[in-house]
């Protein structure tokens, strides 16, 4: 596993992207959690689009995951190093904490700084959540995200390898975790004890503020658990999604979202006000 990941093939990479949407996309269409109110297949069209400036970002950005990972890894800097850890237990660690760092606390952070909200709301836009949901990122979050990867592993020493396998994982459990499939309520239940299960996360899509500002996790949710951001809705059919200032239908298109964050609609300072009032 370690040679698999270490020296993985961008082509197995895309893979293990598209396969994950593709086989995704087919069980939303036997088992929806709901059905679609407009164009399942434009609506696809929209979030691929932010898929690929996503994947273009992060592949243009990857000397600096390269270079943190192997500078750690050679002067043996970092957290994970600080005592002899057998490699499992390094690997897992640093899985663990790659999707605390990485993942949670950034994603926790731009929902509390008005000015990083603006561009992670084009997320939260969406008012029907599915796989393809998983990457519809601004390009400029994108960024926020790679910054937050690189600083996780100059502060924690992560290989090369489990950076690959990190990425991996995320990329598989974040479209699950989106997945428009209707899963037995026990299982959601169960599985929300260990990792994201779809219900849990359609939670934080809701327009509701107080239910958008939890379950920010990706791959464990232990850590909303952890930091009281858990929140349970015992029926998540009757949630509305999206956000309530942009239920217009443009919003719903390319070039209306990638303006969002320079629109001067007053939504930071209304998220902010509502925010310091739920305090």
């Amino acid at each position: 596993m370690v040679s698999f990941f270490e020296h993985i093939p961008s082509v197995y990479r895309t893979a293990i992207l598209v396969g994950g949407l593709l086989l995704l996309w087919i069980l939303e269409g036997m088992v929806p959690r709901f059905r679609f109110g407009g164009n399942r297949y434009k609506h696809a069209g929209t979030n691929l689009f932010f898929t690929l400036t996503t994947v273009i970002v992060n592949t243009g950005l990857a000397f600096l995951i390269v270079k943190a990972s192997q500078w750690t890894s050679t002067n043996r800097f970092g957290l994970l190093y600080l005592v002899q850890l057998p490699l499992w237990l390094h690997a897992v660690l640093a899985i663990m904490l790659l999707d605390f760092f990485a993942a949670w606390l950034i994603h926790w952070v731009q929902h509390k700084t008005a000015w990083m909200w603006q561009f992670h709301k084009i997320h939260h836009i969406d008012t029907e959540i599915d796989a393809t949901t998983a990457l519809r990122h601004h390009p400029v979050e994108s960024l926020f995200r790679i910054i937050a990867l690189f600083a996780s592993i100059l502060i924690l020493g992560v290989p090369f390898w489990m950076i690959m396998l990190y990425q991996s994982l995320s990329v598989v459990f974040s479209q699950f975790s989106h997945a428009n499939i209707h899963l037995p309520q026990w299982l959601d239940n169960a599985l929300s004890w260990i990792i994201v299960s779809p219900d849990m996360h359609k939670v934080h899509h809701s327009h509701y503020q107080p239910q958008t500002d939890a379950n920010y996790a990706n791959i464990f949710s232990i850590w909303d658990r952890i930091f009281g951001t858990f929140v349970k809705v015992p029926d998540t059919l009757s949630i509305r999604y999206g956000l309530d200032e942009y239920q217009d239908p443009r919003y719903q298109g390319i070039g209306p979202l990638l303006k969002v964050p320079w629109e001067t609609t007053g939504v930071a300072a209304e998220k902010v006000s509502s925010q310091h009032h739920n305090l």
